[in-house]
C-alpha cells in the first residue's frame, strides 16, 4: 500500500470515529467500544476493497458486506456516509424517534446496509445465505461479515462456519474483531473462544490473522481472502476496544454507553486532534479539514 492512501484511510477512520463519538453523545445511547476497534477495518473495506457504488446501492452485482455486530452501527453509518451513501448531516437522526438510522443495522431505510441485524450470531447466517446465493446464481460477488469476538459464544456462528465450509463458499470472507473484551469484562473471562485459529482451521476454514489498526496488515490479510480456493476465509483482526480515546481504550465499561459532558468534550478533543492532524498529512485542503471537524449538527465542535 503506498503511502498516500495509508494515509488517506487513517484520515477518513479518523473523521468515522469523531462522528460516531457525535452520534452517540446526542442521541444519549449506543455502542463506542466495539465500533471504534472496528472502525479500521470497515474503513479500508469500504474505501478500498469492496466492489460498490454508492450511487447504485442495490446493483445485484455488487459486494456484499453484514455487520453480525449489529449494534456497532457507529461504526457502519459514518463509514456509509464518508463513501457517499448519504450526507453526514443524515448521521443526526441516530436513534431519534423521528429519525430512520436505528440502534442497529436497517437495511430497509439506510442506504449502503445490506443486512438488518442485532441479534448476535445471525449475521454471518446470512452472509452465508448471500454467498451461497452467489454461487448458485454464478455470480462473482464478495461477501464480507463482521463479528465481535463476544459474539462467537453464539451456537448460531457454528452452525453457518460449517454450512460455509460445506459449500466451499470461497467468496466469503468474515473479519472477526478480536478485542478480547464484551459488555460484561473480558471474553477469556466470560467464555474461553480461543484458540480461534485452530477452531475454525478445524471446521473447515482458511485462517488468516492480521493487525486491525493496521492498514497494510489489514490488506494483506484482504489479499489472501481472495486468492483462497474451495473454502471460505476468516481473518482474526487482533484490535484494542474503544481504538482512538485514552480513557475508552481497554475498557469494558464503554461497551454500550454514552459519555457525559465532560467525557465527550475530552474524548471529542482526542479525535480533532487526530482528525487534523491525519488530514494534514493525506493533504487535506482547509475548507476539508474544516468540514472534517465540523460536528453532525452543522457547527464545528458540535
Amino acid at each position: 500500500m503506498d503511502t498516500n492512501t495509508r494515509a488517506k484511510l487513517a484520515a477518513v477512520a479518523a473523521r468515522a470515529r469523531l462522528l460516531g463519538l457525535e452520534m452517540v453523545y446526542a442521541a444519549a445511547s449506543g455502542h463506542l467500544g466495539g465500533s471504534f476497534s472496528a472502525m479500521d477495518i470497515l474503513t479500508l473495506l469500504y474505501q478500498e476493497e469492496m466492489r460498490v457504488d454508492p450511487a447504485r446501492p442495490q446493483d445485484p452485482d455488487r459486494d456484499r458486506f453484514v455487520l453480525s455486530k449489529g449494534h456497532c452501527t457507529p461504526a457502519l453509518y459514518p463509514t456509509l456516509a464518508l463513501r457517499g451513501y448519504f450526507p453526514v448531516a443524515d448521521l443526526a437522526q441516530f436513534r431519534r424517534i423521528d429519525g430512520h438510522m436505528s440502534g442497529h443495522a436497517e437495511m430497509r431505510h439506510v442506504p449502503g446496509v445490506d443486512m438488518s441485524t442485532g441479534s448476535l450470531g445471525q449475521g454471518i447466517s446470512a452472509a452465508v445465505g448471500m454467498a451461497l446465493a452467489g454461487k448458485l446464481d454464478r455470480k462473482d460477488y464478495r461477501v464480507y461479515a463482521l463479528l465481535g469476538d463476544g459474539e462467537l459464544e453464539e451456537g448460531q456462528v457454528w452452525e453457518a462456519a460449517m454450512a460455509a465450509a460445506k459449500y466451499q463458499l470461497d467468496h466469503l470472507c468474515a473479519v472477526v474483531d478480536v478485542n478480547g473484551l464484551q459488555i460484561d469484562g473480558p471474553t477469556e473471562k466470560v467464555m474461553p473462544t480461543e484458540p480461534l485459529d485452530e477452531k475454525f482451521a478445524a471446521f473447515g476454514w482458511n485462517v488468516v490473522s492480521c493487525d486491525g489498526h493496521d492498514f497494510d496488515s489489514i490488506a494483506a490479510a484482504l489479499t489472501a481472502a481472495r486468492a483462497a480456493s474451495g473454502r471460505p476465509t476468516v481473518v482474526l483482526a487482533r484490535t484494542v476496544k474503544g481504538k482512538g480515546v485514552s480513557f475508552m481504550e481497554n475498557d469494558a465499561g464503554w461497551h454500550g454507553k454514552a459519555p457525559n459532558a465532560e467525557q465527550y468534550a475530552k474524548a471529542r478533543a482526542e479525535l480533532a486532534a487526530q482528525v487534523e492532524a491525519l488530514g494534514r498529512q493525506a493533504g487535506w485542503s482547509g475548507a476539508e479539514l474544516t468540514a472534517a471537524l465540523t460536528g453532525i449538527s452543522g457547527k464545528e465542535g458540535n
